[in-house]
């Protein structure tokens, strides 16, 4: 009998034991009917190309004409291009190039922005989204008959605050036009083509525009800068294009600035989905 306290001890103990074990299981039982939350996808590019080395050579002679006229080693030089600086390589990148001739000098600089959601309810793609969204308002494009805000975004948005019909007032990055005036479109003195309006582009990427700013600063020469940026998944590409005339009187010709930065925009749409 000296034993049996003990025997009711341990008896005691399984029971505990028991008890804990079917609680455990019942809060099992009620997690598991508990609605789960999964992570929004990533986007589909991990990586940037080497900004530098994006357009071909063959290109940058196109781009850039007055390089052709210099000795071969300043040739390579411009060809090569400068790096943006970053500090994060895995989420922009960048690259300029500037060529310099008797008639004009331009420019050239593309930048690509991967963008990631720290979101996990939100997508690469939808805060890809939001970003262009952001570009496009700054950039002020005139209202297009028959648009909507999710024509122009990919997500509904605020429509444009330029004027109805008015055209782009914004000055494009990097653009010094500060004290300037700004003519988008056609050339100095004459009215914009409709065609040549800063605007949506339809077949490039998942959504594109178009901007195409003239400066004239005081009594400097004029500039005109056409952008066109573009939206793929989860990055964002933008290629600007710069001419500078040397006569005062003279203005850069619209079109064909905006026909070499759509071309190019284009090559590196694909060279993004290769």
């Amino acid at each position: 009998m000296a034993y049996v306290p003990g025997v009711a001890l341990l008896v005691a103990l399984v029971a505990g034991c028991s008890a804990g074990s079917e609680a455990d299981d019942t809060d099992a039982d009620s997690k598991a009917g508990s609605p789960k939350v999964s992570a929004a996808p990533p986007g589909k590019y991990r990586t940037l190309p080497e900004s530098c080395r994006a357009v071909p050579p063959s290109t940058l002679r196109n781009l850039l004409p007055g390089a052709a006229e210099l000795p071969e080693e300043q040739q390579e030089k411009v060809y090569e291009g400068t790096a943006t600086v970053t500090y994060d390589t895995d989420r922009k990148v960048g690259c300029r190039w500037k060529s310099d001739a008797p008639d004009a000098s331009r420019n050239l600089s593309i930048d690509f922005e991967r963008v990631v959601s720290y979101d996990p309810a939100v997508s690469d793609d939808d805060r890809a989204r939001e970003v262009y969204a952001t570009k496009v308002d700054a950039a002020d494009l005139p209202p297009m008959a028959g648009s909507t805000p999710d024509m122009v975004s990919g997500v509904p948005d605020k429509p444009s605050s330029g004027s109805p019909g008015g055209p782009a007032s914004g000055t494009p990055s990097g653009d010094a036009g500060t004290g300037g005036s700004t003519d988008p479109g056609g050339s100095s003195g004459a009215g914009p083509d409709d065609e040549l309006q800063p605007r949506l582009l339809d077949g490039l990427g998942d959504a594109a525009f178009l901007d195409d700013v003239l400066t004239r600063a005081g009594s400097t020469a004029q500039h005109r800068t056409v952008s066109v940026v573009f939206r793929t998944s989860n990055v964002i590409v933008t290629v600007q294009y710069t001419e500078q005339q040397a006569l005062v009187t003279a203005a850069p010709d619209s079109r064909e600035l905006q026909e070499k930065a759509q071309a190019l925009a284009r090559n590196l749409a694909e060279t993004l989905n290769e």
